[in-house]
């Protein structure tokens, strides 16, 4: 007997949307209100609007929970200025990837960790068990949070019509507290989507509130409720990983191109560091697969999982995710494929899709960025 998905405080309201609900995470979420392309559409030229209360928010307290940070995870927490946000990766001890983490730095001596929602109690046990040891306290504040995210153009403006924050001097990966329609909450200008927008971490008792007056906001915005399903071709887009799919455990940040966010100059050891050192080691002398852009020749849809082949037909690598492009109107993939075939414009590529042999152009991520 399966224990039933948990529901967010804004269950009844996707429901009373006509939502399309799916179990994610142990969670059920809306996937899609009505047309997938349209939401997709909406949050690339107008705005978009979700509910990401299924993400797990964890808390850390307590005069050295910087440095418990900096052991833990990969990157450098301790150097995090007060109100700045950071993407960050937690690895085991050969490096492979738990999980990529996004930490706010909410005081001086108050930071919360945003885990993906199927890694959460993962992100949790490893935080707790490398803290031991360090002045902080670990807190599971999973059940203190909704989280409401406004995405697209069009979202400064509608944000900015039920707060009195300064949205304008708010940077790229920045939070600060606030009040949105009347209540408390921490506005975050982060996302995954590819365009602007914010993130609204609040009390499970006034997120649909908040819903509601950011949808009466956005009316003349063109603001449209959005499911999980078109946050997923806006994130491949926008060339941004996916756990289980760009980011396992097989795979270190090194695998994933991603080997920036490891701080290797940080004043500390930390889990995996010994790995991470050889993985970028390796990198550097035998060029390993490589994380690349895929974009159809045809119409054929490419899935996780499905082969990358050579003009001979020899296996050159595996689809990461795949989806069609509402933006640019044609297939979308990302796949490892071994570094030979790595470089824009290789020709001879293909995506082995039910046994034939689809022609892919490759290019470098991401397949979109917004105007700036």
């Amino acid at each position: 007997m399966t224990d039933a998905p948990r529901r967010t405080a804004l269950d009844a309201l996707h429901r009373s949307l006509g939502a399309t609900m799916t179990d994610f995470a142990g969670w059920d979420m809306p996937l899609r209100y009505g047309s997938e392309r349209e939401e997709h559409t909406a949050v690339r030229t107008r705005a978009g609007l979700f509910d990401l209360s299924h993400m797990g928010e964890i808390t850390l307290t307590g005069p050295q929970a910087g440095q418990a940070l900096d052991h833990a995870l990969v990157g450098n927490l301790s150097a995090l200025a007060v109100g700045r946000a950071r993407y960050t990766m937690i690895c085991d001890a050969q490096g492979g990837i738990l999980d990529d983490l996004i930490v706010y730095r909410l005081a001086e001596q108050e930071y919360m960790v945003v885990a993906n929602a199927s890694n959460a109690q993962v992100v949790l046990d490893a935080l707790t068990e490398r803290a031991a040891g360090f002045e902080t306290e670990v807190r599971d504040d999973r059940d203190a949070y909704a989280l409401i995210a406004v995405q697209g153009p069009e979202a400064p403006g509608i944000l900015a019509k039920l707060t009195d924050a300064d949205l304008d001097g708010l940077k790229y990966y920045a939070g600060l507290p606030g009040t949105v329609a009347g209540v408390p909450a921490l506005i975050a200008r982060t996302g995954y989507t590819g365009e602007d927008g914010f993130e609204l971490f609040l009390a499970p008792g006034d997120a649909e509130q908040v819903w509601q007056a950011l949808t009466e906001a956005g009316q003349g915005a063109g603001l449209v409720p959005c499911g999980l399903s078109c946050r997923d071709t806006l994130r491949l887009e926008a060339g941004m990983p996916l756990y289980g799919h760009e980011l396992t455990t097989a795979l270190t940040p090194f695998d994933a191109g991603l080997g920036r966010v490891v701080k290797f100059d940080k004043d500390c050891d930390f889990v995996g560091r010994a790995a991470l050192e050889a993985a970028r080691d390796q990198a550097a002398e035998r060029a390993p697969r490589k994380l690349v852009g895929l974009i159809a020749e045809g119409r054929r849809v490419p899935r996780a999982g499905f082969p990358v082949v050579a003009a001979d037909g020899t296996v050159i690598g595996e689809v990461t995710s795949g989806a069609p492009s509402p933006t640019l109107g044609k297939p979308l993939a990302m796949a490892y494929v071994d570094a030979a075939y790595a470089e824009p414009g290789t020709e001879g590529v293909a995506v082995d899709i039910r046994g034939t042999h689809e022609p892919y152009q490759v290019v470098a991520l991401p397949f979109y960025k917004r105007q700036r």
